[in-house]
């Protein structure tokens, strides 16, 4: 088990290095450099750049060095937690880029953190009943509805419920915060305001995850109840929802904990467009108007983060199955 870990860290970590190679290609490619962009960005805002500090800027990023030398540069400055400067949103001075990911990085992860919860508290106890009660009238049910989550496009439902919530409820559901308390420091009184705009986006992002589960832990399930040993079980006197519960959802649940690979980039990335839709301050528009402005920094560190995420939401799935079906961990000796 201790042989099948190392091996699991080592891969992680070389693939790691192999996305930040490819992160750092791919933010180079497009025409032009950063210091071109920024001269652009001055001059949309009727100011005259000034040469000075475009030398500095060239020299800062290392313009005038080969490729190989700028990326050695940009990894030691993150190693170092200098993430650089966003020349989109520069005010007077250029914004880090740390300021920028602040609030909308805690802010993703709660937003994550809570879609996953409502996700699994009721994917796996619906998928469980429907394999059990296969036929039955709540299985068509909750295969109607399934399917349904599955075709309706998320930024479609969030329309949907934004009127609802305006036109029944009289509720603003756009952002993740009232207006009155938009610029105002975190105390209790805004944080229960986050929490009243939670459950809109929290039903959007995960409607389609929770059918698809469902369809996933109840197929699974299926699979696994006519199989001879559960038979057995049951041929023996095992209580029936324990010999369902003991041995075949633990198996069945394997392809939803192989799932915490995708979890893990979802706290950058998200729905782009679900969150367009909905105002929501998360890493998934700031990402998507990076990319489009090119603000290489900023792009660059979220792309990479991303990318870091799922390596590690894929070690820690790996070791979360070896630990749950003793199957893997037989194989990996």
């Amino acid at each position: 088990m201790t042989a099948y870990i190392v091996r699991r860290v080592f891969l992680s970590l070389f693939t790691i290095w192999v996305i930040s190679v490819l992160t750092f290609v791919i933010i180079e490619l497009p025409p032009g450099d950063q210091v071109d962009r920024f001269k652009e960005i001055t001059e949309s805002r009727r100011q005259i750049p000034d040469p000075e500090k475009i030398d500095l800027l060239r020299s800062y990023l290392g313009l005038d060095q080969p490729q190989y030398i700028r990326y050695l540069k940009w990894m030691y400055n993150l190693a170092r937690g200098d993430l650089g400067l966003s020349f989109q949103y520069r005010q007077e001075v250029d914004v880090p880029v740390r300021q920028l990911l602040d609030d909308r990085l805690w802010l993703t992860v709660v937003l994550t953190g809570f879609t996953v919860i409502v996700t699994w508290t009721f994917a796996i106890p619906v998928g469980i009943y429907s394999a059990i009660r296969q036929h039955s009238v709540g299985d068509y049910v909750f295969t109607f509805l399934g399917f349904t989550g599955l075709a309706v496009p998320d930024f479609l439902l969030g329309l949907v419920l934004m009127y609802v919530a305006f036109a029944y409820f009289d509720q603003s559901v756009g952002g993740l915060n009232s207006a009155d308390f938009a610029n105002t420091p975190w105390n209790l009184a805004r944080f229960r305001d986050l929490l009243n705009h939670l459950w809109v986006p929290a039903i959007v992002l995960g409607t389609s995850g929770t059918a698809g589960l469902i369809r996933v832990m109840r197929n699974n399930l299926l699979d696994e109840l006519g199989k001879p040993y559960v038979v057995t079980a049951r041929a023996k006197g095992l209580f029936p929802l324990r010999a369902t519960l003991k041995y075949p959802v633990r198996v069945a649940i394997n392809p939803l904990i192989s799932t915490v690979g995708y979890l893990l980039p979802s706290l950058v990335s998200g729905s782009i467009i679900v969150s367009v839709v909905l105002s929501l301050p998360t890493l998934g528009p700031l990402l998507l108007e990076a990319i489009m402005t090119e603000d290489v920094f900023l792009a660059g560190f979220i792309i990479l983060m991303a990318g870091t995420l799922t390596v590690v939401g894929t070690l820690i799935s790996d070791i979360l199955l070896a630990v749950v079906d003793p199957r893997i961990k037989y194989t990996a000796k």
